[in-house]
This record gives structure tokens, C-alpha cells and sequence, in this order.
């Protein structure tokens, strides 16, 4: 036998939740603040560089042109150079801004041949990295551009310095052309990656403890109410209804105690209904085998009494003990789905009327009155014809067994908006409202006292309910205390043109 794998407790499922998410943020937090530090700066960068250079280029013919580079310069801590081109000549329209941040000093003769290199390329711009101190430098070009300043040279300029180098040529609205210099220093972030890999190792280690510790309040939160219902169920699945299932906790777990509360109320109602219907079924039986033993010692013992009378009486009580399981079985093969409505179009109005024939001599020996309003036109419904004979035979047995003094009992039938209904009232004594929802479960009785049925076995009301719903027909009782009640079912009518069908389509 494959033993069954034993369920992960939910501290445990908290806790690898929670370092599962923090391992996560963790990584992505050192992959992007880490290790792709240096690459997002120097985008950043590069972006403001070209962004300053737009601005420029839309200023170059301003009179605010100086004040609008200063604040450039100032701001992004900018080296800015502008020249107009001029008959080959290079002449400088604008100091230099932020020049003692730049790395460069480029000599006037140098211009013109910046301006034809870049004004070659395609979009007559040109950015670039350029690292000295070790670093290599992404084009020859550029590290001439600068081998005329003394003592500048690769080896000579520490590795840290890095800067990002913009030239661009521009066209005026005249027809002269300008060339844009800008120089945006890169900063050194080894120390400060250096610092953050500190303080991100204390922060992962107090996160690391501060999950734990969150996991484990969590689960305790969370686990005290489940704990308790979880004791409660196991009283309930004790057979103790009165478990506690009340208490403090979520939205959900309040949900999961009241539906628990629920079922046990519901158990112990079952349960006691179930004692009910043992009780009641027993004395059913015991009634009339008493009374088939004692008829049937009589004639046995006593000469002459083999009458007619008595053996009529025996097969009275028999046929009595007949209906009662017969009754017992009906039910339970509705309700355990074994037996389905066979779907018929068939006339309710004859059927009705055909079950109240069955009455006549209940109304001639017993001065019985069942008053028909049913009316004379066909009304034809698409349901198993045997079922709902039975239903309409035990509302009206129930109508008959809890009728007034007067005996009297209406069944009514009434269409309405292509449906039927048919009503069953009695005169008799009527039902407490809050008993009305229990009157549908078997051997119900609403005075607590048990009674033998003029006519059926107790079981009727249970098996019209679970008739009914098969249909899924509406249903439902109208009572009040005194008055009397009336028991009510309607189904669709089946219009003329499908009156022939007679089973329903798979």
C-alpha cells in the first residue's frame, strides 16, 4: 500500500513563501542596483547629453543662448562649446561653460577637421566613451583629438577618468552651419558600489530575520482559529452537536465557523429526525403486525372465528405494511437517483380527476367532502405521469388526514401565464410558520405526536418534495394557525403544437 505523503504545515508553507519572495527581490534588487549600476548611469547620461544638445541646437540663434548653456552647464555639470563654420574658418559664438570640469581643450585648428569628420556621418553627430588610465579608447580619432595637451596621455590619466564626448554640426537658418561641443564627466562608482554591497548584506540578513519572524506571527494568527474549528470538527465528527465552532479570526475562517456551525445544527437535526423516523417507522410496523398476530391466533385457537371479517382484517393490515415499504423504497430510489422521470405530454386535468375517483368510497363510508375545481378545458404538462399521480394522491391523503370537523378538502387548478398550478387545502388546524420548513422531511409531525394516517403511511410529504424537485417544479405550503393550509405545485403547460412529444430529446 503507497503511504500517503504528509501535508506541508502552512508555518512551513508561510515561511518558503517568504523567503522564496525575498530570495527574489534580493537578486533583482543586487542585479539592478549592483551590477547594472554603472550600465544605467552611463544610459542616463547619455540621454542628458543628447537632450542638452536638442536644446542647444534649438537655441543656437537666441539671444538667451549663453543664459540657456549656463543652465545647462549648471545643472548637469556640463562642458559646452559652440562654434560657427564659416569660409572653412572656425570661429568659438560662445565662452566656454563649466571649463575647468572639462578634459579637453580643443586648439581652433583642430575645428575644421572635427567638423568634416562628423559631418561625413549619415546624421552628422558623434558620441563617445572616452576612457584613459588603462582603459581602452573606443576610436584612434579621439585619442589624438587630444594628444596635444602636455603630459596628457593614456598611461598619465587615472582609470577612473571616464568622460562622454558629443559633436554635433547643425545648419542655421541662414544658411551657416555650427558645431556643438558638450563633455559630460562620468563619476567613478566603485566606492559607491562598494558601499551599497555593505548595506545590502545587512539588509538582507535583518530581512532574512524579519520574515522569519513575520512568517512565524502570521501562521500563529492565522492557525489559532483554524486550530480551534479544527477541534470542534473533530467533537462534531464525534457526534457531539453542541461543538463550539464560535470564535475570533479572518473574514474566512468567521465564514468557515458559521458554515460549520451550521452543519452541526443541521446534523443534529437530521439526527434527530432520524430517531423520529426509526420510532415512527417502529410503530407503523408493530401497529399492524399486533394486530395480523392477534387476528391470526384468534382463528387459530377459537373455532368459528375463521370469518371473512377477520381474515379481511388481516389482509387490511397487510396490504397497510405493504405500503409502507413500498413507500420507504419510493423514496429511497428518488433520492438516491435510481429512479428517473420517465418525460411524458400527458392531460393534468384528466389526471387529476382520476385521482380523485379513488375517493368515492371514502366519501361515501366517511362522510367525506373533496370539493374538485378543476375545470373542464385539458391542461397538458411535460412530466413522468406515474410520479405526479403520486404527488397529487399524498397531498390530498395529507389534506385528508389533517382536515377541520367539516371534513372538507378543495383541490384546485388553476393556469396562469403557461403554467399550472394546483392548489390542495384543508380546513384543519394549520401549520406554525416556523415549522412550515420542516414538514418536507420524513415522518415530520408538527404536533410531536404521533398519529396513525387515516389514509398513506407518513412518508407522503417526503416523496412529493423529492418528486417535485426532480421536476424542477416550483412548490411550496400556505398556512395559518387555525385556518387550515394549502399545498401548491405548478409546472409549465406544453403548448398545443407539442403536445405529441413523448420523450425527452438526449
Amino acid at each position: 500500500m503507497k503511504r500517503k505523503k504528509k501535508a506541508i504545515s502552512l508555518r512551513w508553507y508561510l515561511l518558503g513563501s517568504f523567503a522564496i519572495f525575498l530570495a527574489v527581490a534580493i537578486a533583482v534588487t543586487w542585479f539592478f542596483q549592483i551590477f547594472l549600476l554603472n550600465f544605467m548611469y552611463e544610459r542616463i547620461q547619455r540621454k542628458e547629453i543628447k537632450k542638452a544638445a536638442e536644446t542647444l541646437a534649438a537655441s543656437l540663434e537666441s539671444e538667451n543662448l549663453e543664459e540657456i548653456a549656463y543652465e545647462l552647464s549648471a545643472d548637469s555639470n556640463m562642458g559646452i562649446m559652440i562654434y560657427r563654420i564659416e569660409s572653412g574658418k572656425a570661429t568659438k559664438i560662445l565662452p566656454e561653460k563649466n571649463a575647468d570640469r572639462q578634459l579637453f581643450l580643443i586648439p581652433p585648428d583642430r575645428i575644421s577637421e572635427l567638423y568634416q569628420s562628423v559631418k561625413n556621418d549619415p546624421d552628422q553627430t558623434r558620441l563617445t566613451k572616452v576612457t584613459f588610465g588603462g582603459q581602452e579608447v573606443e576610436t584612434t580619432f579621439w585619442e589624438e583629438l587630444f594628444s596635444h595637451r602636455s603630459g596628457l596621455s593614456k598611461d598619465g590619466v587615472p582609470p577612473e577618468a571616464m568622460s562622454l564626448l558629443y559633436i554635433r554640426v547643425i545648419k542655421g537658418s541662414n544658411g551657416s552651419e555650427y558645431v556643438v561641443f558638450l563633455n559630460l564627466q562620468l563619476l567613478p562608482l566603485d566606492s559607491t558600489v562598494n558601499t551599497l554591497k555593505r548595506q545590502f548584506l545587512w539588509i538582507t540578513v535583518i530581512l532574512i530575520l524579519a520574515s522569519v519572524l513575520i512568517s512565524v506571527y502570521l501562521s500563529d494568527r492565522i492557525l489559532r482559529p483554524i486550530r480551534k474549528i479544527n477541534k470542534a470538527a473533530e467533537k462534531l465528527g464525534e457526534g457531539d452537536y453542541q461543538a463550539d465552532f464560535s470564535g475570533k479570526g479572518y473574514r474566512e475562517t468567521q465564514e468557515l465557523a458559521k458554515t460549520l456551525h451550521y452543519a452541526a445544527e443541521e446534523l443534529s437535526r437530521t439526527d434527530q429526525l432520524q430517531k423520529e423516523l426509526i420510532a415512527n417507522i417502529s410503530h407503523d410496523l408493530r401497529t399492524p403486525l399486533t394486530m395480523i398476530r392477534a387476528y391470526s391466533e384468534v382463528m387459530r385457537d377459537i373455532p368459528g372465528e375463521n370469518t371473512p371479517e377477520n381474515i379481511q382484517v388481516v389482509i387490511d393490515e397487510t396490504n397497510r405494511l405493504s405500503e409502507l415499504v413500498t413507500d420507504l423504497l419510493d423514496l429511497s430510489r428518488i433520492q438516491s437517483g435510481t429512479q428517473k422521470p420517465k418525460m411524458e405530454s400527458f392531460d393534468l386535468t384528466e389526471l387529476t380527476r382520476e385521482v380523485l375517483g379513488r375517493y368515492d368510497s371514502l366519501i361515501k363510508v366517511q362522510g367525506y367532502r373533496i370539493l374538485s375545481e378543476t375545470g373542464s378545458e385539458p391542461t397538458f404538462v411535460y412530466a413522468d405521469r406515474g410520479m405526479l399521480l403520486q404527488v397529487i394522491y399524498n397531498l390530498i391523503n395529507n389534506a385528508i388526514n389533517y382536515t377541520g370537523t367539516d371534513k372538507t378538502v378543495t383541490v384546485r387548478q388553476t393556469v396562469s401565464n403557461g403554467e399550472v398550478r394546483v392548489d390542495i387545502s384543508d380546513t384543519g388546524e394549520g401549520i406554525p410558520e416556523e415549522q412550515i420548513p420542516l414538514i418536507w422531511d420524513r415522518y415530520y409531525k408538527v404536533d410531536r405526536v404521533h398519529r396513525t394516517s387515516r389514509i398513506g403511511t407518513g412518508l407522503g410529504l417526503s416523496i412529493v418534495k423529492n418528486i417535485l424537485e426532480l421536476h424542477h417544479a416550483r412548490y411550496g405550503v400556505e398556512s395559518k394557525v387555525g385556518e387550515g393550509s394549502r399545498f401548491w405545485f405548478a409546472l409549465p403547460t406544453v403548448p398545443a403544437s407539442d403536445r405529441q412529444i413523448t420523450e425527452p430529446a438526449e
